[in-house]
Parts: structure tokens; sequence; C-alpha cells
């Protein structure tokens, strides 16, 4: 038996939980993911508690709950000396460690516990920062064009197919440097590589070969239009809009990349499985595999777009986990527990045989894939602060079965029972017949709030924040005190 397993951790950006084949997607192919999960476990309520970005990533890199990494939104471009740090305890007890692709980290070369970086930063650029993928592009393109030269902004709704050849396009240049770490790693060490590519979040620009393999496709689910949303029933024509009801067509284009770029990059990722088998098949065995996403993508559903939602498309991400045949997990079993971005931390250090530390908030997954009925919590607790507009700031708790949202500018409510109505197209928060299940949510979300010292939490009761809620943590000043310590 190996003494300690590779670990592979590849990442999506804003891709949604239903957004895989093996999930029952109507249209979506997925093959190389469907393979990992049918080897594997999926879980089918894996959530993202603060659905952006970098928040979200601070769960991945910590293990820490957003209350405590200080990120209750997308504020904050500080360097942070957190207690612990994923690679960092992994580079401690022996690990190689790499990133690749999008860290999403501030500084934008901060290496966080990673031995080394090749990033992909899309178009930020922070600074004199020039991203490694941007540096590559312009060595290696073949004519007189830029990146960006098909006009879609960052957060577009809009949607075309690239004008770059395949090869130099960022998801494939992603997939090509995580075989450039298997074949130049150092061979003594077990190695952990987080592999994260940078679609498919927008722009929308897969290949014209992967938007070609949709875009006719009749069976393309038009987005869900809950009774709630009125409110949004109306058109924006800023390109980069967060809320706007945009036609049909354009809604069928959108998802057509959508789906193209998933396709995309679960092909690119067949293809690092391939290489990565073919260099050393003996560190490919011995290898544990994760999926999953730091956050949705509204896709037009409910007249939203993008993300920050505490909704299904924003919040519900999706999470594989495949290990080496010597750990005698389970394969292709479904586990229904609600997890969480925290999650990941303690169950690579958990699999690596690596203490986790005191400063880690969430669970190791590696009881649950064992047994099915092992213990685990009842729900997950998310928020997103200021979303688009401070009245849309948000918090909300759900255990993959019923959903409550509070809006706590407001105090508005939404309620939803996933199991009747998956796409929350029902709001159930006036329904007389919810209110017994309405108070435990309220109570559940009042009593974490409260605990935490976050004002919207006081005698077991919500509270609205009529001018804004905080946005940081005090944690956040905390760790960014430390780093400001460690770098004078």
């Amino acid at each position: 038996m190996p003494a300690r397993p590779n670990i592979v951790f590849i990442t999506t950006d804003q891709h949604r939980g239903d957004c895989l084949g093996c999930a029952g997607h109507p249209v979506l192919e997925t093959p190389y993911l469907d393979q990992m999960a049918a080897g594997g476990i999926r879980f089918t309520a894996a959530y993202t508690s603060v659905p952006s970005c970098t928040p979200a990533r601070a769960a991945m890199l910590t293990g820490m709950d957003q209350w405590h990494h200080g990120r209750l939104t997308m504020r904050g471009q500080d360097a942070l000396e957190f207690p612990a740090t994923l690679p960092g305890e992994l580079a401690q007890a022996g690990y190689h460690t790499q990133g690749v692709g999008k860290m999403h980290h501030h500084p934008q070369r901060r290496l966080y516990g990673f031995h080394h970086m090749v990033l992909d930063e899309s178009g930020r650029r922070i600074g004199n920062f020039v991203s490694d993928y941007h540096r590559w592009f312009a060595e290696h393109k073949q004519g007189p064009y830029g990146y960006r030269d098909h006009s879609i902004d960052w957060n577009s709704w809009m949607a075309r197919p690239s004008h770059l050849p395949e090869h130099l396009h960022p998801t494939y240049w992603t997939a090509g440097e995580g075989v450039k770490f298997i074949e130049n790693r150092d061979p003594t060490k077990p190695f952990f590589l987080w592999l994260s590519f940078a679609r498919p979040h927008s722009p929308y620009d897969p290949p014209q070969t992967y938007y070609d393999m949709y875009i006719n496709n009749p069976d393309i689910p038009m987005p869900p239009i809950g009774d709630w949303t009125a409110p949004f029933d109306q058109r924006n024509d800023d390109v980069n809009a967060p809320f706007t009801h945009r036609s049909d067509a354009e809604v069928r284009r959108a998802r057509a990349a959508y789906y193209g770029s998933i396709t995309f990059i679960d092909h690119q990722i067949g293809r690092f499985l391939h290489e990565f088998a073919l260099a050393d098949n003996a560190a490919f065995q011995n290898t544990l595999f994760i999926f999953t996403s730091d956050h949705g993508d509204m896709m037009g559903d409910h007249y939203h777009w993008r993300k920050t939602y505490g909704y299904e498309g924003s919040a519900h991400v999706p999470f594989i986990i495949r290990f080496p045949k010597w750990m005698n997990m389970p394969q292709g079993q479904l586990r229904e527990q609600p997890i969480e971005m925290r999650d990941i931390m303690p169950t690579i250090l958990d699999a690596a045989g690596v203490a986790i530390p005191d400063s880690v908030d969430g669970d190791s997954l590696l009881p649950l894939c064992k047994d099915a009925l092992a213990p685990w919590r009842e729900f997950v607790q998310g928020e997103h602060t200021f979303s688009y507009g401070m009245e849309w700031g948000n918090q909300w708790v759900t255990d993959g079965k019923e959903k409550y949202i509070w809006f706590h500018h407001t105090g508005r409510e939404l309620f939803f029972d996933l199991r009747q109505d998956p796409q929350e197209c029902r709001d159930l928060a006036k329904d007389p017949a919810a209110e017994p299940r309405l108070a435990v949510w309220r109570r559940r979300l009042a009593e974490i709030n409260e605990r935490r010292g976050d004002p919207r939490g006081q005698d077991l009761k919500l509270v609205p924040q009529p001018n804004g809620a905080i946005s940081l943590s005090p944690y956040y000043e905390k760790w960014k005190e430390r780093a400001a310590e460690t770098l004078s």
C-alpha cells in the first residue's frame, strides 16, 4: 500500500451544479467527468458559502468558514496571513505543491503555501502583474490579434465562438501546464496539483467546434421563471447586467456557449488524464482526484445572470471524488448530505495523513465517503453581503432539500422546497402551511449570526440592516495585520 496518495484538485470557475452529464442534464456532454464520477463518489448537495470567486477560493485555500477567513462578499485585495493553508500544510508534510490556472489571490503572485504557480487570471491586472498565460499567448499567437478581440466582456451574458485557434485558448493552456507539471515535478515526493480552469466563467467563448455542438440543439433548456421574479422581468441593455430579460435567441446563444465551454474543459481534463497516465502510470494509479467549482452561474434563471445569489444556479456546485483503488472506497455512488468548500482542505489532509489544523472549520469527507450513514451536519449556511446592489445582499441556509433565503437590507424572505421544486419557481414564504419550517430556518440563521457577533442575529431573531451589512468580518483585519507583520 502506498504511503501517501498524490492529490489532483481540479476546479472550474462559475460551473453550475446541474451542468454534468452524470447529473442528468438534458443536453450537456461531460464524458470524462462522468467517468470520474462512475469510478468515485458524486455529492449532489455541494454548495459554496459565498458564491463569488475570491471568497469561495479562500474557503478552499484555508478550510475556514466565511466568518473566519473574513470575506463575506468580493471585497478585499490585501495580502493575508492565514493560520494555515492547504498547499502550505501539504508542503510542510513533504508534498511538492503547484498551482496552475486561476487562483484569484491577492496579491496575485502571493504563493499562500505553494512552491510555485503558473497563472491565468483572465482580465485581472493589478499593478504591473501580467499572467503567465498572457505572456505565453503573446509569444505563440500567429497573427495581429489580441486575446479579447471578440469583444465579449468578463461578466457578460453575450456569447459567441472564440476567434482563437483551439490550441491558444486558455482552457487548452491550463491543461497543458498541468501536463508540464506532471512531467517536471520532483519524482521523489508525492505531489499536490491544483488545476484551475478559468472557464466556463464568461466570456462565453468556446472554440467553434464546441459551440457548434449545442447551438442548434432543440433540447437546450430555457431558464425557469419563478412566481417571485416580477421585479426582474425587464430589459437592461448593460452588456454585463446581473438582472435582465434577454430574448430567447440571446439566452440560447449564452447557454450553447456555456455548455460548449464546459465540454471543452471536460475534453481537456481527459487530455490531462491521458498524458498523466502515459507519463507515470504508477503515480496516476496512486492519485486522489477531486473536482468541483467555486460557484455557479444563473444563466438567465429567473432573469438573473452571473452569481452572488443563494439560488441553486449560483450557489450549488458539482463535486466528485475518485480515490486510488488501494484506499478501498466505494465507486459509482451518490451522497446527498450538504457539503461546502471548507470541507476540501480537511478531506485532502485526511487522505494524505496530515494533521488537520485547529483553524479549519470544515470536516473531512472520508468517513461519509466510506459510509453513507456516517454522522454529518444538518445544513450549510451562505451569504453575499453585497450583490450588485445593497438591497440584494443575502444570507441563506439549506440542507439540499429546503432552502431559506433572507435579504438583510429589506427583511424580504424566500423559501423553497427543493425536493418538489428544484428550480426554485414556487416561493413558499407566505404559505401558512410552511410557517413551522420557516421558523426553524429563521432561528438557525439567527443563531449563526448571533454566535459569531454579527448584528443580523439578536435574541435568536433575524434583524434587518437597512444601511447594509458588514462585508469583511473582523478576522479579515486580523489576517491582514499578520501579513503586514510578516512582510515588515
